[in-house]
Formats: C-alpha cells, structure tokens, sequence
C-alpha cells in the first residue's frame, strides 16, 4: 500500500469515526429531559372572563394562577373565597389579576353603589339626545352642567357644576374600551357629585332646562363663567341709569325750613354801691 493510499483510508475512517460520534451525541441530547429552571410563585386570583362593571364574581368567574414571586401584584388576591361574591368597581378582561383596588368590599354588595366614593353622592338626570350630548355622555366621562333659566324680560345660561363623573347612562354602567364605539343613548345619566353640588343640580333642573357639555378626560380645570344673558347675546347695550325720582309741585313750592336767629348776647351791667344802695346799669 503506497502513501497516497494510507492517506486516503485514514481520511475515510476519521469521517466515519467523527460521523458515529455525532449521532451518539445527538441521540443522547434527545432523549434528556429538558432542565427546568426553578421559578418561585405564589398564586394570584384572576378572571376567568371578561366581567363588566358592577357584576358579583362567582366561582366560575375566578381562577388560581401561579405569578411570579419576583414581580408580585399590589393589592393582589391569593384565595379564591377571597374573591367570591365581591362586586367589580371596574371592568377585567380574561385572566386579568383581580386587586382590591377593582374589588367592592364585601359588605357593600355589588352594582352602582359601591362605585360611590366616601363623601360623594350619585344624582340622576332626564336627557335626551340634545341634554345628554347625541349619547356620549358615557361612563367614565367627565361633563359640565349648565342651566338656562327663561325670565320675563331676559334670561340667562351658566355653568352650575362643573368637572363630574358620568357613573351611568341609562342601567349601562360599564365604560366601552374600544375607540370608535358608538353612542347609545339613553334618557337618564347618573353622576357622581358632592351633595352641596347635588342640590344645586336638583334646583337647577327644577327652575330651568339643564345641559350637559362634554370635557376632555385630562382637563381637570374648574369652569368658572359669570353667564350668559340674552342682552348680552343680541349685542345691545346696557339699559341707561332710571332717572331720579320726580319732586311733587306742592313739595318744590314748599320753601326750606329756616334755622332760627342765634339769641342776642347778655346786656352789659355796671354795678355801683353808694352807702347802703346798690345801684345797676346798663351799658349801651
């Protein structure tokens, strides 16, 4: 066997030795069991789907799930008995974790009054498409309240309340979470206000028309205006002063009182004792 030849064989059997090896290798790396990294949980009660606003969880409506012992949740729940038969104070979509800050307390039950915030009162309107703004007064939105009052000779429009939360239109009380929703509307729309601002809704509605405007979310501003009058709306000008009130002829004849002379000064006297008279004079 020549060199060219020894070459060759040596060349052939290191590819095949070197091929061998490899499916042995490869076989061993298939059959292995995958290595599992160790991660520490806790468990995290979650909806088990989508819930709106207001609904009372069930035991089938949560579930448990292990999160990440890392990346704990604030305000998280670990137990399902927990959960169960609190109302929702705002809407979950499936498998979102449940927290106190969307859950009602127990004893508050569940629907529209637990979403009432301590101080706070809820008062119902009347609308119609034009009040409650072609139905965009949804909840979750913040409007203005305006009140137009019709007088005999003039009448006047201003805000009233201004920057409160739409908390229900109609028995809907959950807010749509798509852009482009439509309107619905509806012929009553609650809000959540203070009671001093509840009473002056309550007026407002009882002397005149109410209208609702909507806000931006973002704008917190107060709405402060001094009104609108009708005067002012048709451009004219402000009524000339009243002029005085007249004076009766028989008071103007009448002539004015006169003070009475200041009395004369006392005489003065000279006083003259001759023996046993005493003898006064007058001095001119």
């Amino acid at each position: 066997m020549n060199r060219s030849t020894r070459t060759l064989v040596v060349f052939v059997l290191s590819l095949a030795v070197a091929g061998i090896a490899s499916a042995v290798v490869y076989q061993a790396a298939q059959t292995a069991p995958p290595a599992v990294a160790e991660v520490r949980s806790y468990p995290v009660a979650v909806a088990a789907r989508a819930l709106p606003v207001g609904a009372t969880l069930g035991l089938e409506d949560v579930r448990l799930i292990a999160w990440p012992a890392a990346s704990p949740i604030t305000g998280s729940v670990s137990r399902l008995e927990d959960a169960v038969n609190r109302g929702l104070l705002a809407s979950v979509v499936e498998n979102e974790p449940l927290t106190s800050a969307k859950l009602a307390s127990a004893e508050s039950g569940a629907g529209l009054p637990p979403r009432i915030t301590a101080g706070m009162r809820a008062i119902s309107v009347k609308v119609d498409d034009v009040v409650g703004v072609a139905g965009f007064a949804v909840p979750g939105a913040h409007v203005d309240v305006v009140v137009t009052i019709n007088q005999r000779e003039d009448g006047v429009s201003r805000v009233v309340v201004s920057n409160v939360q739409v908390l229900a239109s109609g028995t809907r009380t959950d807010q749509n979470p798509q852009p482009n929703a439509r309107a619905v509307p509806s012929t009553v729309v609650t809000l959540l206000v203070t009671p001093a601002d509840a009473e002056r809704i309550s007026l407002a509605s009882s002397v005149g028309r109410i209208m609702l405007t909507l806000r931006h979310p973002l704008d917190q501003s107060i709405t402060d205006t001094t009104g609108t009058r009708v005067a002012s709306l048709l451009g004219a000008a402000a009524p000339p002063p009243s002029p005085p009130r007249p004076v009766s002829a028989a008071r103007a004849a009448r002539p004015a009182a006169l003070e009475p002379p200041p009395p004369p000064p006392p005489p003065y006297t000279v006083e003259t004792i001759r023996a046993a008279k005493r003898i006064s004079e007058v001095v001119k």
